[in-house]
């Protein structure tokens, strides 16, 4: 299988020359951007994007897609301001020569059917995609616990509806809903433009790729055969603190009875078992 890897490096360190020496010591191309010196992507001024971009340029990187956090919002807060956030995130993906915008379908209120927003969720996704093809990007809906897009019938839902919109396949995630992956992958293939790398088990424990119930070694199978070729890795293997808020630790953190020394170091164990699981 002949892949091109791309990461959320921001999971071995906060800074850009710690993502950078991430990249290149695992040998990925591309670099999903998400945070830098606890700083969301969204944040970042057009500057700030345009020196970033030199140093990714000057070490032979490049952006594979913004990482952003447009559409994790509550879908009763405030839709015009989070839409000016996201026309200024299309700018910077500009700055970065991306052509491609990671997104989400909105937190819903937990006692209520889902179904009550779904015309609402399907107006909002579509404005979404208009918007990034008036900047020729590509808007990109992650499947993401707890949104509108959490189970691979509703992420369906979107697509139908709004078929310039692509997917990007999370298979923790959708573990992480109660949702088998095989399943959603029979769904959802037809949409899905790239692959995140990111493992649980059914109890919602984050694993190193393969070794949860995600069924990857299938996904990637059958993702290859159709064409597919980029995968971002994510490997959530370290605590988590936040987007905007990860930081450097030296403190040892466990996750699936593995103890990793630092954040560095379990984001390489994360893209070597990736590696390996393609070998097999």
């Amino acid at each position: 299988m002949d892949f091109l890897f791309s990461a959320f490096a921001d999971e071995s360190s906060n800074t850009l020359a710690g993502q950078i020496d991430a990249l290149k010591r695992n040998d990925f191309q591309y670099l999903e951007i998400r945070n830098l010196n606890k700083k969301n992507i969204s944040n970042l001024t057009l500057q700030e994007a345009g020196e970033i971009n030199a140093a990714l340029q000057d070490n032979g990187l490049s952006v594979w897609a913004i990482g952003s956090g447009i559409g994790k919002i509550k879908i009763d807060d405030d839709f015009q301001s989070h839409l000016d956030l996201y026309k200024h995130t299309l700018d910077l993906a500009g700055v970065f020569g991306a052509k491609r915008i990671r997104l989400f379908s909105f937190y819903l209120p937990k006692e209520e059917d889902p179904a009550v927003y779904k015309n609402l969720v399907l107006e909002r996704m579509a404005i979404f995609a208009n918007i990034a093809a008036s900047y020729s990007i590509l808007a990109c809906h992650e499947n993401e616990k707890g949104i509108y897009g959490d189970i691979a019938s509703r992420c369906l839902d979107i697509h139908k509806a709004v078929p310039q919109l692509r997917g990007v396949f999370d298979p923790a995630n959708f573990v992480q809903s109660g949702q088998d992956t095989l399943e959603a992958w029979d769904m959802l293939k037809d949409y899905i433009d790239y692959m995140h790398i990111k493992d649980s088990l059914s109890d919602g424990r984050v694993v190193p790729p393969g070794d949860g119930a995600g069924n990857l070694a299938r996904l990637l199978r059958n993702y290859a055969a159709q064409g597919g070729r980029v995968l971002t890795l994510e490997p959530h293997l370290t605590t988590f603190v936040g987007l905007a808020e990860l930081e450097e630790s030296d403190s040892k953190s466990t996750v699936g009875g593995l103890s990793f020394a630092s954040k560095p170091a379990a984001f390489d164990f994360a893209a070597n078992r990736l590696k390996k699981l393609l070998e097999g």
